[in-house]
């Protein structure tokens, strides 16, 4: 399977941007009065399309890579950031009831989502802060 790493790769990254460009719109529309749009049955089949083939691609990558990986923290970090990500999402989505905390629900969501790609691309649990900080 390791032939086919770079094109697991290539097809994570693009659900990941997919999924967070989704996320986006989706939370725009959530914050306005498009809340309902941002609910719909399409939308939502999309993103659980887009999202099953994001953590499938991920699945596949991880049994791919040496154990090893883990040894510095950056995709533990990152798994830890995704479920964060996932409680903030849900919250901004719908189950904050004021529009001001699903506003910052919204923000806060991401924030986590900038910080997990951080993580991924330079491999370092301080994400884009590993040159600023360390």
């Amino acid at each position: 399977m390791l032939t086919f790493y770079p094109q697991i790769k290539a097809v994570h990254i693009l659900c990941v941007l997919l999924s967070g460009g989704l996320f986006v719109l989706r939370g725009l529309m959530a914050q306005t009065r498009l809340a309902g749009v941002a609910q719909s049955m399409p939308l939502r089949l999309l993103s659980y399309g887009i999202d099953t083939a994001l953590l499938t691609a991920a699945l596949m990558l991880l049994s791919i890579l040496p154990g090893a990986l883990f040894a510095n923290g950056w995709l533990t970090v990152k798994m830890i950031l995704l479920l964060a990500y996932i409680a903030l999402a849900m919250l901004a989505m719908k189950r904050a009831r004021a529009p001001r905390a699903r506003m910052a629900f919204y923000v806060a969501a991401l924030a986590t989502y900038v910080w997990m790609l951080g993580v991924a691309r330079v491999h370092h649990p301080l994400g884009w802060l590993h040159g600023w900080l360390a």
